[in-house]
């Protein structure tokens, strides 16, 4: 699996005419439609790559659906894809996550969006034509970054393993996972650039909250918003940290299982 999860716009800005660069917007249709998109940009709407009903964790969609997703956009298994949107990557994230889960070996962040892309290079209103390709399904992978609840028992009994929540302060307050420590995915986002802060300050960060910056100690993300956890993923994969994984379950699930949430007034 990749750990190169973000492309810089001026890298993706040379490889606009590289038929093995695929990029993708997953804007809603209207704001591809009437707001422009990068030149060559296909559509795959946030919504299209989630499903609640699915059998597979949190609102991954399944296998085939992606897959037919992939497919109908003329999208190939070993194409490089690099997917974006218009607020801070958030939603794009998603996307990118969904992808390595369902084997896609190359697949990456804008670091920044739209707006940001908008700032130094042209955007387009036409659309590109489309191929449809036959993309192979594939379940999740062996190596998804995925871990189930007996997992984040395990690590919390083990005591090896960061858990961050990337929930709302609020969320954190009422009730965490025993030992998690909140980071907002904004606190990752240069205001300015809209991408990604530097390593530096992203590290100066993590010490003040008490999270290891060792890369190879091993992080379990969660939150009750799948792209919130998704673009923390992103960044800290990108960072070098070789063992970050998800926890799609709700706080609910886990309180029904195990009867206990950390709160930030009496401790348990």
């Amino acid at each position: 699996m990749s750990t190169n999860l973000l492309a810089d716009p001026a890298w993706l800005a040379d490889r606009l005419d590289d038929p093995s660069v695929r990029i993708v917007d997953v804007r809603d249709t209207w704001e591809y439609d009437a707001m422009g998109h990068l030149p060559g940009a296909v559509s795959i709407p946030f919504d299209s790559y989630r499903d609640s009903e699915s059998t597979d964790p949190g609102t991954l969609p399944g296998a085939d659906a992606f897959a037919d997703l992939l497919g109908e956009a003329g999208i190939s298994p070993d194409d490089t894809i690099v997917a974006y949107d218009d607020t801070h990557g958030v939603f794009a994230a998603r996307f990118v996550l969904t992808a390595l889960v369902y084997g896609h070996d190359d697949v990456r962040l804008l670091n920044g969006d739209f707006s940001t892309w908008r700032r130094s290079y042209e955007v387009t209103d036409d659309t590109p034509a489309v191929d449809p390709t036959e993309y192979e399904s594939k379940e999740m992978v062996a190596d998804a970054p995925i871990v189930d609840r007996e997992a984040v028992e395990d690590a919390i009994e083990n005591g090896d393993t960061t858990l961050i929540d990337t929930r709302e302060q609020w969320e954190y307050e009422e009730g965490h996972l025993p030992g998690a420590i909140r980071v907002d995915w904004m606190e990752l986002v240069d205001e300015e650039t809209r991408g990604v802060k530097s390593s530096a300050k992203i590290e100066s960060l993590f010490t003040e909250r008490g999270i290891e910056t060792d890369r190879s100690r091993p992080i379990i993300l969660y939150c009750n918003t799948s792209r919130r956890l998704s673009h923390t993923f992103v960044v800290l994969r990108s960072l070098g940290f070789e063992q970050v994984a998800v926890y799609e379950g709700s706080m609910t699930e886990w309180k029904n299982a195990n009867g206990v949430l950390q709160t930030i007034d009496s401790g348990e």
